[in-house]
């Protein structure tokens, strides 16, 4: 009713300033206890007083007139994009009002547990990452006659090992012998189907034909669980009979392409992590957290009401979410990371994935209509339809990243106003704006950096939007490309209109300085419009070394695990540290006496792990030392992998759930505004400077090729995994493999 009451108020230039810099004070003092919910909603209602006079005082004060079609019809769409993210603002306070922290239930007993499926669908995914997922998957605390672990692969279909293309066949074929002998080796089940029909949902699906659990657990090829996973997740099942969903967040080991290219990683909190540590539990308040495709458990009884998986949109996940909420389920978020998964490291597969993110929730939006959905809550209408528009956010940025130069370039006055009457509305709402994402998601993100992410994004991304708007059912599901090195840095291959746009940009700069120096009354709004453009062009400048993309040599990411071990080396037996683990070796330290014979590059040596009186044991390679913190850090390499290295790989990397927790939390650390903002424009020059060489070629680097990993060992014995001599007979068009 305050709000109300404020926004209706009639008052001059003078007096709005005032009342706008009293409502910034009111509302710093709010956000000073951010732990109190009436602080938090007097905070929002403060931040809306704001937000709302200047979207009145935008409506009524600042549009070209309508008889000047120039002016007007650019103008009238540039306010367009600010109602839309005024529209999303008050989502977002709505979403955020009372976020959920769930803690799990005391665990029932083991004769009360329920079974339960882990599916693991996979596509083109390598044997090398699949056999670590499900090396993890078997290591979950849980009783073994209860778990069952599918490989469920829609890469060896009967349609795929029927191709025409007598290539595509034996590719086919040799993936399907391949995975059928490692799931063979590790005691996991593999399946696959006819057709590759309705993609990942399809997939899914057909794992529920050939399934009986209680429970299904759904993780992406590349999403290894930690062995605390169904500890923390199917107790909620036992509290609610109508819950169809406990939800977990995806946590990443390596770095995106945004933070390999600006080398954040580690320090910065991640692109995902403001979905997952802020929004979901926001979400969840209202009943609305929503399925994420993986590190989920569903129950089979709520998928068999809709008939399994959805499978109209390319998003199934969300979809699925939405057809079982329509129908009275439950869902529950967890804000506990519990499995390491990768993401997409070069910028072309980076946006792919976006593309199909940003695809499928418009699918959602156009044709399943979530805001006039049967069976949801006004507050799951608005938490779904808010999520599905986020996904419009290309549109605006462009249009934010474009007006300025309608006025720079051809003085089209699409924005009518005068520096005061800037500095009484829009200065002010947008100091708020800023100091509301501090406020809400400063622990999770940076200053600038989510103008910068939608920023790269849109650019790529406009394409895709008009592609799902002329038509909802064009969309195809595309896998996400994921385990890839570059062995050289350089130029990504989709950075010709960054480029262009930051020279057009720049170009603007100059030319509205040249006019601000020789028009003889140049206009309050040209300084304006030029402060904004060059707030553009630091974006711009900031996007090319997102798109300039430094080399990555490491085939597989480490993850530090601080684990004793025994090692046996030249018929001695040594204590040692093991600081990191991957999928391809380990780092050690020698605790008590370093070797000192017959340990040169190349020697070999078995590791002895232990956990409650079961003994592990791998054979390492010797790779290299390095000195870190006054300690000899030595670099081992799996001699071979087997199944037992690969559980081995799993007890080191995924055993212990704090690993991942404490890694999350080291970055998760606010920066100020003025810090983050002095950060933004060194970005800003250097990463300019750095894309600028890499365009013209002055890259002072050797193109380096990482070391193979060590072959998957599937039998006992020297046999290495099913290598197959293929014959073609084309009388009959059929390939024929022999293993």
């Amino acid at each position: 009713m305050l709000g109300l009451f404020v926004l209706w108020l009639p008052l001059s230039l003078q007096a709005q300033l005032v009342l706008s810099f009293a409502v910034l004070g009111f509302m710093f003092i709010f956000m000073t206890r951010p732990d109190s919910k009436p602080f938090r909603l007097m905070t929002f209602v403060f931040a809306g007083i704001l937000a709302l006079r200047y979207a009145y005082w935008r409506t009524t004060e600042t549009l070209p007139d309508i008889s000047e079609p120039l002016n007007f019809i650019p103008g009238f769409v540039l306010y367009l994009a600010e109602m839309y993210c005024l529209a999303m603002l008050a989502v977002s306070f709505f979403m955020l009002a009372d976020p959920l922290r769930r803690v799990a239930p005391v665990p029932k007993t083991r004769a009360e547990l329920p079974t339960v499926d882990v599916f693991i669908p996979s596509y083109n995914e390598d044997p090398e990452l699949l056999a670590v997922t499900l090396a993890a998957a078997k290591s979950m605390i849980y009783p073994k006659e209860k778990l069952t672990v599918y490989l469920l692969d829609d890469g060896g279909t009967e349609q795929k090992r029927a191709a025409k293309d007598p290539r595509q066949a034996l590719a086919a074929l040799r993936r399907h012998e391949r995975l059928k002998a490692l799931c063979a080796a590790m005691d996991v089940r593999y399946h696959t189907r006819a057709r590759n029909e309705h993609a990942k949902a399809g997939n899914l699906n057909e794992g529920l034909k050939i399934s009986t659990g209680e429970l299904v657990v759904v993780f992406d090829a590349d999403h290894a669980p930690v062995r605390e996973f169904l500890k923390e997740t199917v107790g909620f099942f036992n509290e609610d009979e109508k819950l169809f969903l406990v939800q977990t967040p995806h946590f990443f080991i390596n770095p995106d392409p945004l933070e390999k290219n600006l080398k954040t990683f580690a320090r910065m909190p991640s692109e995902n992590e403001m979905f997952y540590s802020i929004l979901q539990r926001g979400l969840d308040k209202w009943n609305a957290a929503f399925f994420c495709g993986s590190a989920a458990v569903l129950r089979r009884k709520a998928l068999e009401t809709t008939n399994g998986f959805a499978g109209q949109s390319i998003t199934e996940d969300c979809e699925t979410a939405l057809a079982l909420h329509s129908n009275g389920w439950h869902s529950v978020y967890v804000d506990k990371p519990l499995i390491a998964g990768l993401q997409p490291e070069t910028f072309v597969s980076f946006i792919g994935q976006r593309a199909r993110w940003c695809q499928g929730m418009l699918q959602i939006l156009i044709l399943n209509r979530p805001f006039l959905a049967r069976g949801l809550t006004m507050a799951q209408r608005i938490c779904y339809a808010g999520i599905n528009l986020f996904w419009l956010f290309p549109l605006s940025r462009l249009v934010f990243m474009f007006s300025p130069l309608l006025y720079i370039f051809f003085s089209l006055e699409i924005y009518q106003a005068n520096i005061m009457e800037f500095a009484s509305y829009a200065l002010t709402y947008l100091v708020s704006s800023f100091a509301m994402q501090s406020y809400l998601y400063g622990r999770v993100r940076w200053p600038w950096v989510s103008e910068l992410y939608e920023y790269v994004q849109s650019v790529l991304l406009f394409g895709s939007i008009l592609s799902v708007v002329r038509n909802p059912r064009k969309p195809t599901f595309n896998v996400t490309a994921k385990g890839q090195t570059l062995e050289k840095s350089g130029l990504s291959a989709i950075a010709r209109p960054y480029f262009i746009i930051f020279f057009l940009l720049l170009a603007a700069a100059f030319y509205s300085g040249w006019r601000y120096l020789t028009e003889p009354a140049a206009s309050e709004l040209l300084l304006i419009v030029a402060g904004w453009n060059l707030i553009n062009l630091g974006l711009a400048g900031a996007a090319l070394g997102v798109v300039a993309e430094r080399r990555e040599l490491r085939r597989n990411q480490r993850l530090p695990v601080k684990r004793h071990a025994l090692m046996h080396l030249a018929g001695k037996l040594y204590s040692i540290l093991i600081h990191d683990a991957s999928s391809g070796g380990v780092t050690v330290e020698f605790i008590d006496e370093q070797p000192t014979s017959n340990f040169d590059d190349h020697a070999n040596a078995r590791v002895e792990l232990r956990r409650n009186g079961k003994v592990m044991t791998f054979d390492v390679v010797r790779r290299g030392t390095r000195q870190q913190n006054g300690q000899t850090h030595h670099g081992f390499a799996y001699a071979e992998r087997t199944p037992e290295t690969f559980m081995a790989i799993a007890e080191l990397m995924y055993s212990d759930q704090s690993v991942l927790q404490e890694r999350l939390s080291r970055r998760q650390v606010r920066l100020g505004f003025f810090t983050g903002t002095m950060r933004f424009a060194f970005w800003t020059v250097s990463e300019t400077f750095r894309a600028m060489r890499y365009a013209i070629g002055l890259i002072r680097e050797q193109a380096v090729q990482s070391a193979e990993d060590a072959p998957i060992l599937l039998l006992e014995g020297p046999k290495q995994m099913p290598r197959e001599t293929a014959t073609f007979n084309p009388a009959d068009n059929e390939v024929r493999i022999y293993a």
